[in-house]
């Protein structure tokens, strides 16, 4: 149940909305108050968890809720008013917050539908576990990488539930901390024009070995970076390890052709196209960042519930990078290589489209594309667009 110390609604003038959200991140004025992180800038991550658990509670007609790291509440009151969690545990390991959240979730929420506590992440999931008492969904919001706390939460989630992870530690998952990198992921973060999604993919790759340690599988559900922060939300099932979706990533410098491989093909790694050994980055995810069908009915109920346009537009994109390969070009490396002004991106896309190969948009930078044909024809088309 919530905590009792201090329910006094906050003061009018410090209140935040985000949502059906009312919250603040501070109680009272007063110097020494202790404050809550809170980022605006993320929004976009908790508007897409919200559409993916408000999908899920129509689907399973349940909606039971860990916020480890909760902060300010907004993210459980947005799962209770907008996505229809009936329970939501909302736990913070700092202390001193205990009066902001319990004001936030008290007048957002009824008594019985919410927990406050404030504990280590590993020790709430472990103590649900011996309890037996799973949940659907478990919103992981750290600091860095969430690494330490993926294979503890695995033991308090339920099968087919849905577990949400974030990494704040860009510098590792873009290949500037090459140690940190195999001791946070077990995986090699190298360098290259397409880390932002190098990210994603180490991120999902984390939580599939975890997985397959316990005999289960994940399947994600959406990947998302913002700028500087990645998120993804994957589907814990039963099922064998897919091999097939989890290996590595080759980049040539010489070339600036990307290339994947297993681990059965290692010791023969070249590059197809100019011969020059690659830099190799993995293990890693190399399956989709997204479900599809997920992706689409997300989209759908964000036009039921009139949301923003822009957040149509990035789950269209979503949906069309899909199935694409497990990186992308930036425009600027497209211009750099052929030494040449590139032209606008949708054009570059059509004209790739028309000579039989794939290409898209992509979220993860907004001046690239995702395509299937090798770099040589992106330059080459690249460059008639410019003599045309």
């Amino acid at each position: 149940m919530g905590n009792r110390e201090d329910r006094r609604i906050l003061p009018t003038s410090a209140q935040r909305q985000e949502g059906k959200a009312r919250f603040a991140i501070a109680k009272g004025m007063a110097t020494g108050t202790a404050t809550a992180f809170y980022r605006s800038t993320s929004q976009i991550g908790r508007d897409l968890a919200v559409l993916a658990a408000a999908i899920y509670r129509q689907q399973h007609g349940r909606l039971r809720v860990i916020d480890a790291m909760t902060g300010c509440g907004v993210r459980p009151l947005r799962y209770h008013l907008e996505a229809g969690a009936e329970w939501v545990w909302a736990n913070e390991g700092n202390p001193d917050l205990q009066a902001v959240l319990s004001a936030n979730l008290h007048q957002g929420m009824a008594p019985d539908t919410y927990r406050i506590t404030h504990q280590d992440a590993n020790q709430l999931f472990f103590s649900c576990a011996q309890q037996q008492d799973y949940y659907d969904l478990i919103d992981i919001d750290s600091f860095g990488s969430p690494t330490p706390f993926v294979n503890t939460a695995l033991w308090a989630i339920k099968f087919g539930g849905l577990l949400y992870l974030t990494s704040t530690d860009g510098r590792t998952t873009s290949g500037h901390a090459l140690e940190r990198s195999v001791q946070m992921y077990g995986a090699c973060a190298r360098s290259h024009p397409a880390v932002h999604e190098q990210g994603l993919r180490l991120l999902i790759g984390c939580a599939a070995k975890q997985a397959a340690t316990r005999g289960f599988h994940i399947e994600p559900v959406f990947s998302i970076f913002n700028g500087s922060i990645h998120r993804v939300m994957v589907r814990v099932v039963t099922g064998s390890w897919q091999d097939k979706h989890y290996g590595f990533l080759a980049y040539c410098h010489s070339c600036g052709q990307f290339r994947t491989a297993d681990w059965r093909q290692l010791g023969q790694l070249g590059c197809e196209v100019c011969g020059t050994a690659p830099v190799v980055s993995g293990p890693m995810w190399l399956g989709p960042l997204h479900d599809a069908a997920y992706i689409a009915q997300m989209a759908a109920l964000a036009h039921q519930w009139r949301w923003p346009q822009r957040l149509q537009r990035l789950l269209a994109i979503m949906g069309e990078e899909t199935a694409m390969p497990p990186y992308y070009y930036p425009l600027a490396e497209i211009g750099r290589r052929g030494q040449m002004d590139v032209p606008a991106r949708d054009r570059l896309i059509r004209r790739i489209c028309d000579r039989s190969y794939r290409a898209t948009r992509t979220h993860l930078d907004s001046q690239a594309i995702k395509t299937n044909a090798p770099l040589a024809v992106c330059l080459e088309i690249a460059r008639s667009l410019r003599a045309g």
